[in-house]
This record gives C-alpha cells, structure tokens and sequence, in this order.
C-alpha cells in the first residue's frame, strides 16, 4: 500500500461511516464506493452493516443510520469482502482516508477476513491543501469551493459521489494551471508521479514535489 498524490483515470472511490472514531473499539455500518474509468462512473456498491450493537446517538446524529436501518443489514465480514472484490486491484481514492477510513478499513479486513489491504490510495485531502485557498478542507468545504451539490453529506454514497467529483474538479484546476504555468510536462513529479506546484523561495519561482517531505524534487522554473 502506497499514498499517491496522483490524478489518475481508473480508480476506486470509497466512503464509510462509522460508530465513531476509534478503528480499534468503534465499527463500521455503511460502505460506499464508485467505479471510475476514464474520469466517469462505470459501476457502484453501497451497503448498510449490522455493527452487531447499538450505534450510539452522536454518530446517528451526524450520519442518520439508526439500529432499525441496520437490523437485517450484512455483517462486517461479509459487506467488507463484497467491497473488496468491487474494488480489486483499483487505487483507492478519499477525503482523509490516510488517518480515518484506511485505519477501519485494514483494522477490519484483518479483524474479519485475516488479509491485509495492499490497494495503493489518493488522499483528497493532501491534494486539496496543496491546491486550494481554503482555511478548512472538510470535503464538504471542497465541493463547496467547486460550487458542488452537499446536500446528503455523512452519508457514504453521498459523499462517494461529492469526493468524485471534487477529484475530477481538482485534477481539471491542476491541468490549467499546469498550462499557465509552463506546460503539463512540468505537471507531474519524474520521481513519484505527484503534482509538482509552484512554489516560491529565495532566488524566485520553482516547481516543487506536492509530495513533500517524503519526496524533495523541484526543478527550476
């Protein structure tokens, strides 16, 4: 499993919601997740899981998932293995799945199924800091910034379908500025395939890793 900070055509969108925040005490009750090719939607999965106890009143109140919504729902271990084989090989692509839903997705998986998620991943998140004028960088802030529909948020295919959108959105800013800026040949990192962004430093302008620190490449303007 590897964190890409890439914008690719053919990948896995994925959401979940949880009992809270806790991938070790908490569990998991809805999984959501888009098939893209080529920019576009090519096939979805969506299911409710029985947590197995109640969920408690605050995750209800920001998701709207009730014991009642779940009582005939799959359990974790059969929703989790439906998921994977969706997703397969598929880079996985989310709003802060790097420090949430990553974390209860192999806790899961290893939990239920005794195998481990080797998917590499595209946080939204990472590519929106780099990209975007905001001061908060929920995904509903995003898709907000993109003038995108909310509505229905905490809900995984709802928020599946924002973060799609989002991705594509940013991918389309990237490119822009990537002509603005000297062509798309400078748009992608030789080392890592991350975007490279215009930075500023102490002799002027330079392309610079979006992957920092882990990758340190720039090139000059």
């Amino acid at each position: 499993m590897a964190k890409l900070n890439s914008f690719l055509k053919d990948y896995t969108v994925f959401d979940l919601e949880t009992t809270g925040l806790n991938p070790e005490k908490d569990e998991i009750i809805e999984i959501s997740g888009l098939k893209i090719r080529t920019g576009q939607i090519a096939d979805r999965f969506t299911t409710l899981v029985n947590p197995g106890r109640p969920i408690p009143p605050d995750a209800a109140r920001i998701n709207g998932i009730t014991d009642e919504m779940v009582q005939d729902a799959p359990v974790l271990k059969t929703a989790l293995g439906d998921f994977l084989s969706f997703a397969g090989k598929d880079c996985l692509v989310g709003h802060n799945i790097h420090s949430f839903d990553l974390k209860f997705l192999s806790a899961g998986a290893l939990r239920e199924l005794h195998r481990h998620i080797n998917n590499d991943y595209v946080d939204t998140l990472y590519l929106a800091r780099n990209l975007l004028p905001l001061t908060r960088f929920r995904l509903t802030d995003v898709a907000s910034y993109f003038h995108l529909e909310t509505d229905g948020a905490h809900r995984a295919l709802n928020d599946c379908m924002m973060n799609w959108q989002c991705y594509e959105e940013m991918r389309n800013l990237w490119e822009k500025r990537a002509k603005e800026n000297g062509g798309l040949e400078a748009a992608a990192c030789p080392r890592c395939g991350s975007p490279l962004i215009k930075r500023k430093g102490r002799f002027g302008d330079f392309w610079g890793c979006s992957g920092f620190p882990q990758c340190r490449y720039t090139k000059n303007m």
